[in-house]
Formats: structure tokens, C-alpha cells, sequence
């Protein structure tokens, strides 16, 4: 599949500030960047660093008054969708170091509060089967409410409450992954089913080997998923850390098949 993106960020800016900026599709085998452009208002600071676990980058900014942000891109996506429930897990003395940080509890994970539920609901299966039984449980429980959760949301929140957006949805798959020993991450992504149209999160669990993408919400599968970035949680992974004040003037979001 290839996709289409175009974003626009426009944001007002008080006094120089520091911007930390992840939007741009990150650059994997399984996702070819065919066309890529990102334009900026003028700015005083530009650098690009290395994001979390080298997936995608991040770029330093610093600006002041009427800051915008044009990116687009021609993304071709070849990544495999296999059947996820087919898919066994790795041991956890077996997996490697890049995957042991993501059995832990973090910010907005509590996964160490989940264990009794998890067993309790999901152990009577193992590796993909467990994660797919999750993923249903999560889009079948759980109503897609714009509004409803704030940056302060955890998936305990959200677990009591039954509702979210994405963001929302993948906290509370990837708590649930990580209390049953699975790895689990947070994944920022673009895919053209999200409605309305925004910045989307998924999971990414890590079985037999490799780290597979899964959306609770059912609004994109792996082969119509962009990759931007990765984290423990959604702290890590914002699409615009803002080290100051800033006003949001106008954003938009289109993912489209080009």
C-alpha cells in the first residue's frame, strides 16, 4: 500500500521556546519513504537527534512567535500481516535486551496492577492468541469517545472508565500485554482509516522474535500502518514536546491512499 500524508502545525509562541518535534514516518524495511518534505517558519535552533530505540528521529527546535510545521510524505508500506493468534511468544529469559525494559510498569502502564485480571480473563491462552483475545476485548469493551480522557489519562483511567480515543486504547493493551509477560510498546503512527482524521497510536508486541503492530481500535491493520516512532508510553512518544507556552492556532492531519 502507499499512503499519502500531509500535516500542518501552526502554533503561537510567547518568548523563545524549545520544541521537540516527532512526526516524520521513520525509515524501516518494511516502510519506503518515496517522497518526503518538511518546511518550518523561521526558527533560531534546527538538529536532528536519534529517537527512542532508533526508530524515526526527533528534531530540536527553537522558536518564537508564529511557528508552523508542513510535512509531507509518499509512504510505500511492504510490511507482512500475519495471523496474529498463529504466533507464539518468546520466554522471557530468552528475549533480548532491546525488549526487557518493555515488561515494565511505566507512566501511564500500571501493568503490575493488571496481573490477576489478566490471568484471570486471558490465561487460558499464550503468545498471539493471548494479545489477539486482548485487542477484541479492548474494541469490543471499550467506546471511542473523543474528549473524554487528557495527558494525565493512564490505562487504569481508562480501564475503569470503558472509553477513550487511541491513545487511550493502546495504554491499556500494552499494560495488559506486559502483565501477561509479553514486551509491549507504544507506537505513534499515520493510517488513513482514523476518524477524525489526527496523529493515531497502536501497540507493538513483541513475539517470537520480532515486535508486531496491533490497533485495539480495528481503524488500521500492519500493512496500512505508518511507523513514526516508539516508547513505553505516550510520554515518550509526542508528536511536539513544548519545553515553555504555546497556543495552538490550527492542526490538521490527512492520510490518504495515494
Amino acid at each position: 500500500m502507499i499512503l499519502k500524508i500531509d500535516v500542518h502545525l501552526n502554533y503561537r509562541v510567547s518568548r523563545p521556546t524549545d520544541l521537540l518535534l516527532q512526526i516524520e514516518a521513520a525509515q524501516l524495511p518494511e516502510q519506503k519513504i518515496r517522497q518526503t518534505q518538511t518546511d518550518f517558519s523561521d526558527v533560531s535552533h534546527f538538529a536532528r537527534v536519534a529517537a527512542d530505540d532508533d526508530v524515526g528521529e526527533r528534531i530540536w527546535l527553537r522558536a518564537e512567535g508564529d511557528f508552523r510545521c508542513d510535512y509531507s510524505a509518499t509512504i510505500e508500506i511492504e510490511r507482512l500481516s500475519p495471523d496474529l493468534a498463529n504466533i507464539p511468544s518468546t520466554p522471557p529469559h530468552l528475549l533480548p535486551g532491546e525488549a526487557v525494559r518493555y515488561l515494565m510498569p511505566s507512566r501511564y502502564c500500571p501493568s503490575d496492577e493488571f496481573q490477576a485480571f489478566v490471568s484471570a480473563e486471558f490465561g487460558h491462552l499464550s503468545g498471539g492468541a493471548q494479545i489477539a483475545a486482548m485487542r477484541d476485548w479492548i474494541n469490543a469493551a471499550f467506546s471511542y469517545v473523543p474528549g473524554v480522557s487528557n495527558p494525565q489519562t493512564t490505562a487504569l483511567d481508562s480501564f475503569v472508565q470503558r472509553q477513550g480515543i487511541c491513545r487511550d486504547y493502546a495504554h491499556v493493551l500494552v499494560t495488559l500485554a506486559r502483565a501477561a509477560m509479553i514486551p509491549a510498546r507504544f507506537a505513534s503512527v499515520y493510517a488513513p482509516g482514523v476518524t477524525p482524521p489526527d496523529f493515531h497510536a497502536v501497540a507493538e508486541v513483541y513475539l517470537d522474535g520480532s515486535w508486531h503492530l496491533v490497533d485495539p481500535t480495528n481503524m488500521g491493520g500492519p500493512d496500512s500502518i505508518v511507523l513514526i516512532g516508539v516508547g513505553a508510553d505516550a510520554a515518550n512518544v509526542a508528536f511536539l514536546n513544548i519545553f515553555g507556552r504555546a497556543e495552538l492556532v490550527t492542526q490538521s492531519v490527512s492520510v490518504r491512499p495515494a
